[in-house]
């Protein structure tokens, strides 16, 4: 079938019928009408609904290889440097809608699983692999335009370097048994995001020394049985688009996965039991370098609303002659232009993988991920240093309709606008750094790719230092 409708998205969605929990609850009846699930549910529909756009349609699809259907062009294997491009530019179209604030939109894992089904080769002769598994599941994938969740991370039991779980029953997610008829896997895995949301889930393990059977990796739908969703508590302030601009919309819901016995079939499994595909397998086939490419062409769509936003404010309220005012706008185009030239410089530095993807540069791209999730805790402290006590003089929508509109009117206007806008603005500047939603968009920016430390650690060790030390030892001859 060709790129699906927001209609068939969320009609699928609430068909599965998986199982989330919420707040000590099942979720019954259609999730798409959920208070926790809606907003985030039509901003994703309309992703889908873009793709079927005319104005939108070239630069949102391909001539699917084997049916000649308009694909997502999320999934297209770029085998030269404008297709690359062309995928940046896709992905910051999808990205616009949401101002960067959605980072687990449907382009995101279904880069990952383009890399994945590029590389399947790397499988080929390996102990218990399947590289077949993985192409067929790319295409079904592809040619159904389906959504993913994926959940990568173990629970945080013991985080030191030696812990080795020995507990009776499994905590970290693990194969228990090998039927017949497939896997069966029993535990918990951490964090996936839209979990519930999805048509499907990914989980790549990437295991631990010593224990084979810690690695592995498969793709399951989200309604199998056994599986269900731990929803942390929902940070939707409301429907209110004016009291809560973006949450209400783009709410992305984290959850726990819980497999109780899930079997995952035969053909759903792409390695198993082998612990040198499982920590090696990722790096190899290219997953940092395009997932690394398709986070930054959003994270600097995510820039440039932080910068209209700051602009925004020093309008509204006039403050634009000081100079601390300037320099803090000034931290921001810095950034932002920082991302942009990297972004580019990895594009134009591309070269041909193994695989014969145009694989983007990858230090350019490391050096980006060293970047964002410094600045973007900056961005949300100038936000709040530029809007000071007028992110807490923000009344809601209702009173705008009260009977002390007047007060309200009279008092909350500022030098360029009148009182409704003003406070639209400040709720606005608020939902994306104060509430609930906007301080998990910073932690999430933070932590993104992992451990800031860990991140700066694989930069130094992967970066070529050697021309440089000769330079100086040139000087010291």
């Amino acid at each position: 079938m060709p790129v699906r409708t927001g209609e068939q998205y969320i009609d699928r969605i609430n068909e599965l019928n998986s199982e989330v929990w919420l707040g000590g609850k099942r979720v019954t009846g259609n999730i798409s009408e959920h208070p926790a699930f809606k907003g985030v549910m039509e901003s994703q529909a309309r992703l889908y609904d873009l793709q079927n756009e005319e104005k939108f349609k070239s630069m949102m699809t391909y001539k699917s290889p084997t049916t000649g259907n308009p694909v997502g062009l999320s999934f297209l294997m770029p085998k030269t440097r404008e297709e690359l491009a062309q995928k940046r530019k896709m992905v910051q179209q999808w990205a616009r809608e949401s101002n960067g604030m959605m980072g687990r939109s449907p382009d995101y894992m279904n880069t990952t699983l383009m890399t994945m089904a590029a590389s399947a080769h790397l499988l080929e002769g390996k102990e218990n692999c399947f590289p077949e598994n993985i192409k067929a599941y790319y295409e079904y994938v592809r040619e159904n335009d389906l959504c993913l969740t994926h959940t990568f991370i173990e629970p945080q039991v013991d985080r030191s370097y030696i812990y080795y779980e020995n507990s009776k029953e499994p905590i970290a997610a693990k194969i228990i048994d090998r039927t017949k008829e497939g896997l069966i896997v029993k535990g918990a895995r951490l964090l996936a995001t839209q979990g519930g949301i999805t048509d499907e889930m990914l989980l790549v393990s990437p295991g631990r020394p010593y224990n084979e059977e810690s690695g592995f990796a498969f793709s399951i739908p989200s309604n199998t049985k056994g599986l269900k969703f731990i929803c942390r508590e929902s940070f939707v302030g409301g429907d209110s688009k004016f009291n809560y601009p973006l949450s209400s919309r783009f709410e992305e819901m984290d959850s726990i996965v819980v497999f109780d016995n899930v079997l995952v079939p035969w053909d759903r499994v792409f390695f198993y039991d082998n612990i040198d595909v499982a920590q090696n397998y990722l790096n190899k086939c290219g997953f940092q370098q395009f997932s690394l490419h398709q986070v930054l062409s959003r994270q600097i769509v995510k820039t440039e609303f932080m910068l209209g936003l700051v602009q925004s404010i020093i309008e509204s309220i006039n403050i634009s002659s000081y100079q601390h005012v300037q320099e803090k706008a000034t931290e921001i185009i810095i950034a932002l232009e920082t991302l942009k030239a990297l972004v580019l410089k990895a594009e134009v530095e591309a070269d041909i993988n193994d695989a014969g993807l145009m694989q983007p540069n990858s230090i350019a791209l490391r050096i980006a991920i060293n970047v964002f999730p410094k600045v973007y805790p900056r961005f949300a402290e100038i936000v709040q240093q530029l809007g000071a006590s007028g992110l807490m003089s923000i009344p809601t929508e209702e009173a705008f309709q009260s009977p002390i509109r007047q007060d309200i009117h009279q008092y909350l206007q500022s030098a360029a606008d009148n009182a409704e806008d003003r406070v639209k603005l400040f709720r606005l500047a608020w939902d994306a750094t104060m509430s609930a939603f906007g301080t998990r968009q910073t932690l999430y920016e933070r932590f993104f790719f992992g451990d800031p430390v860990r991140i700066s650690m694989a930069l130094y060790d992967e970066y070529d230092k050697a021309p440089y030390v000769d330079i100086v030892k040139k000087k010291l001859e």
